[in-house]
């Protein structure tokens, strides 16, 4: 029989398989943690993973609306990190995925299981921008789940990051498709494209993350992390486009008028709830909304608190550009 691992290095962890959470892991794991991930499927994580020892981590099949998995996932580890969310709902025939059963109700099920097995250390992934009247029912929900955490009794930290990228993450994805491909004819931004984003890289997001776990000083703290520079819609897409191969020099930008953009990302919405697809409409209303405030914070607190610097986001597409897809 394989030995057990001590409870001491278990960490409970969801959106093992999704970007940030692929850093995740494989951080635990280069600290001697031992992650219990809850996944949809155990076999196609392992497939993925098949460069890490399988002595290394569990799986538990289940979602987050199954007390059972819950249960057997969170048992005896010594903390909790809860990565799972998203950023376009699928609600359409029966799917049910919604900011609100994500956001919410999902943390409510993992933050109750948690501490029902006494976990007593959680670790939390917001957003940016996160607040109870935010125009964007991503970042209303985002808030609605740090209440829970907050509330749950047991020893918390929170992280709000700006927009993550990395070379595997769909961030990066849509800006290359934008940049260095034939389709759209133009690089599109919403309104004036003068709102500023603060991009922070996946792989610091991963260290602060695992490094909270064995750091008191985070615990009943909420993180803003951004990277050491703001951009522009605009300014990003042309850094991109120097920094890319194959980028389009010539290339218009265009800036999409606000009402226009909200009625095609209404139409995208509905087109979802009632065909279950979007008909190749590639933005939602709340990706409008959001991308009329800045997505900014002050750095240094994180880079203070975890004794690091954040990586410029330029220095880091320039070392990955060629690995995106």
């Amino acid at each position: 029989m394989a030995e057990q691992p001590a409870s001491s290095k278990k960490v409970f962890l969801t959106g093992a398989s999704g970007f940030v959470g692929g850093y995740v892991f494989r951080e635990l794991i280069a600290r001697g943690y031992h992650p219990v991930c809850l996944l949809r499927s155990g076999d196609r994580f392992r497939r993925a993973a098949t460069n890490v020892d399988p002595a290394m981590y569990s799986v538990i099949e289940g979602t987050l609306f199954q007390p059972a998995a819950l249960a057997r996932a969170t048992r005896d580890a010594m903390a909790a990190i809860h990565l799972v969310g998203i950023i376009v709902e699928r609600r359409g025939l029966g799917r049910g995925q919604s900011f609100r059963r994500v956001h919410v109700e999902g943390t409510r099920q993992v933050v109750d299981a948690a501490r029902a097995a006494g976990v007593p250390r959680f670790i939390h992934m917001s957003a940016l921008g996160s607040r109870p009247d935010a125009p964007a029912t991503y970042h209303r929900t985002k808030y609605e789940a740090e209440q829970i955490v907050r509330a749950s009794g047991m020893a918390w930290t929170i992280f709000r990051p700006s927009i993550i990228h990395g070379p595997d993450g769909e961030f990066m994805e849509l800006v290359k498709s934008f940049v260095a491909s034939p389709f759209p004819p133009v690089i599109p931004y919403f309104g004036n494209g003068e709102h500023k984003l603060q991009p922070v890289s996946v792989r610091d997001v991963a260290t602060c993350f695992v490094s909270a776990l064995s750091n008191e000083a985070t615990i009943g703290k909420v993180f803003e992390m951004g990277g050491p520079r703001a951009y522009t819609w605009k300014e990003l897409y042309e850094t991109c486009r120097r920094l890319i191969p194959g980028s389009c020099r010539i290339k218009p930008k265009v800036g999409v008028p606000v009402p226009v953009a909200k009625v095609i990302g209404r139409i995208g919405d509905l087109n979802d709830l009632l065909l279950g697809t979007r008909l190749g409409v590639p933005f939602n209303l709340d990706q409008v909304r959001m991308s009329q405030e800045d997505s900014t914070c002050d750095p240094r607190p994180v880079e203070q608190t975890f004794g690091i610097r954040l990586r410029d986001f330029e220095e880091e597409l320039a070392a990955y550009a060629n690995l995106i897809r």
